[in-house]
């Protein structure tokens, strides 16, 4: 008996070695990704900013904590996105339960259309904003024709209620698909006992429902406060010369002041907030993938009956209709239409119905040689889009297997969060980096149109992870354990067991990296070459320069943005695995 121990201890003890080496393979070639082109630039880019401090490496730090206008900034950040994600939290927790308990006509159309402000660019968003609310929007026109005003009545650019409501507009569907997935899957009976004994409804969600969903709901809370907190495009178009986030502030000193150390230090300063909030957020997110008590939606979800459900079901859908589609269907709308003449022309003839700003996206007008048209911008960008779907891809499925096969592992605790860390980082200072870093390497990667679509993938290669990751997860062990036991080698396991039944959450991060990459502007704006713009650096142009077909040619593209967008926001909603994912 003690030798057959012992061959049982041996064949434990090189079982766990290879479970160990396959893990380290596995996250490889992640490490490997992350060390080359997230660590080494930041710390480039950092060590080369505080080496031009003239006091020492913590005058930086000393300067930007003494300063009343940086400590107003880093207050301003703190505050609106606190208070952008309790409003995002307010709309959108009434439409995750429709979501979740109910079944009804039409549900995953509204589901896909809520989805798509997620995937939309921030300077989209913006547009789109300024297309409804803007001085020459949709409804301050319509409120000046109707009331025979000369001027705008509403004036809601550049103030903190343009920010907050694109704030809401962009992360509603976060809260939407995250708390509502997981409120789908509880057991709807612990809430119907607690009634049965005596309990009412609000007293059973007070204290039956909300503790379940409260790691749901916090773990949405951070992912929203994690993109507020680093708002760039919202703050920068929308909010005007008044508000800065730390973003927009890293953004002014790097490119406008030049001033490399304060930038490092505000940059530091965000980093090292969004590590805390990163590593909370994998901490809690690993708990959403085990509810106490887990139901099919087949079984929790009930059609709407009575009068008073239908008619708070009507109400939630209007709100959500309204906040979130109409500012896209607005945006739509105005790049087809001419609202005021061009120099030169008469108004009658210049008002109404147009499709010249989307026939000026393939001329020329200067017949300049060094002006790039706009159509020659979507050609780039849906290379770049996907020259980062195959890297994202290549690095998510790995390190999604790992964490599946092993989520408790050390390596995978220590490297699970940090998988989201380029999300929260500055990518202005992550540009910077680049263009600093990436010169020095065998290849000049500075002047290679590869430098694009890493920096995409470092910001899809999260989205893609934990796409994956719970549909790998969700795999039953018994399948690998049968194929092995009738032979199969892990490569031939992975290949006819696994990819075949995680290939529609494949598509799903597919599509997830596509839309990410066609939306990035932060670090493009920093490191594309003037001769390749991506559609989001075009729209900024063209929003920056003043002129009725400037404006006119940013909302076409940004409408045919949209539109791309919308369709893999739908593949996405089509081809997704309903039982399991993060968002």
């Amino acid at each position: 008996m003690t030798g057959i121990k012992k061959i049982r201890l041996k064949s434990s003890g090189a079982g766990s070695r290879r479970s160990n080496l396959l893990l380290l393979l596995l996250w490889l070639g992640p490490i490997l990704f992350l060390s080359l082109f997230f660590f080494y630039p930041l710390v480039s880019i950092l060590r080369t900013s505080f080496a031009r401090a003239e006091g020492g490496v913590l005058s930086p730090f000393i300067e930007v904590l003494g300063s009343a206008s940086h400590r107003s900034v880093l207050w301003f950040t703190i505050w609106q996105a606190l208070l952008s994600t309790l409003l995002t939290l307010i709309v959108g927790l009434p439409g995750a339960y429709l979501l979740a308990r109910f079944k009804f006509r039409g549900r995953s159309l509204l589901q896909a259309l809520t989805g798509i402000p997620f995937v939309m660019p921030t300077l989209v968003v913006a547009a789109a904003f300024n297309a409804l609310l803007g001085p020459h929007g949709w409804l301050n026109l319509g409120l000046m024709e109707l009331f025979g005003l000369a001027a705008p009545p509403i004036r809601i650019t550049n103030t903190l209620t343009a920010i907050l409501l694109a704030h809401i507009f962009y992360n509603t569907t976060i809260v939407l698909r995250m708390v509502g997935d997981f409120w789908s899957h509880l057991d709807p009976r612990l809430s119907g006992a607690s009634q049965v004994l005596g309990a009412n409804r609000w007293r059973t969600l007070w204290h039956i429902t909300l503790p379940m969903l409260m790691p749901a709901i916090i773990t949405a809370a951070l992912l929203v406060f994690i993109f507020d907190f680093t708002s760039f495009g919202v703050i920068l178009i929308l909010g005007g010369p008044g508000f800065a986030t730390l973003e927009v502030e890293i953004f002014y000193q790097a490119i406008s002041l030049f001033n490399l150390p304060v930038a490092a230090a505000l940059s530091v300063l965000q980093l090292t907030c969004n590590l805390a909030l990163t590593m909370a957020y994998s901490r809690l997110a690993s708990r959403l993938s085990r509810p106490l008590e887990v139901r099919p939606r087949t079984y929790t979800q009930r059609r709407l009956t009575g009068s008073t459900t239908r008619w708070m079901a009507a109400i939630i859908i209007a709100v959500l209709l309204v906040l979130l589609i109409a500012p896209l269907a607005a945006l739509a709308t105005r790049s087809v239409t001419r609202l005021q003449p061009e120099r030169g022309q008469q108004e009658a003839a210049s008002r109404g119905l147009t499709f010249d700003f989307y026939r000026q996206l393939g001329v020329n007008p200067q017949q300049s040689l060094f002006y790039v048209k706009p159509t020659t911008a979507i050609g780039i960008s849906l290379t770049y889009a996907a020259a980062t779907v195959v890297l994202a891809l290549l690095l998510g499925l790995p390190a999604s297997w790992a964490l599946a096969r092993d989520r408790q592992a050390l390596v995978s605790r220590l490297l699970d969060p940090l998988l989201m860390l380029p999300l929260g980082t500055s990518a202005v200072t992550l540009g910077l980096g680049f263009v600093v870093a990436l010169g020095e390497l065998p290849i000049d990667l500075r002047a290679s149109p590869l430098l694009i679509p890493i920096a995409h993938t470092l910001v899809a290669f999260p989205f893609v992870v934990r796409s994956l990751t719970p549909a790998l997860r969700s795999i039953r062990p018994r399948l690998r354990q049968a194929a092995a036991m009738l032979g199969a080698s892990p490569r031939r396991t992975v290949r006819h067991i696994d990819l075949p039944l995680v290939g529609r959450a494949v598509l799903v991060a597919a599509t997830f990296a596509f839309s990410i990459s066609l939306g990035e502007f932060g670090a493009t704006a920093v490191i594309s070459r003037p001769e390749y713009p991506t559609v989001p650096v075009m729209i900024y142009r063209f929003l920056s320069q003043p002129g009725a077909m400037n404006y006119g040619q940013a909302l076409a593209l940004s409408t045919i943005l949209m539109l791309v967008c919308g369709g893999g926001m739908l593949a996405i909603e089509r081809f997704r695995i309903a039982d399991v994912g993060e968002f």
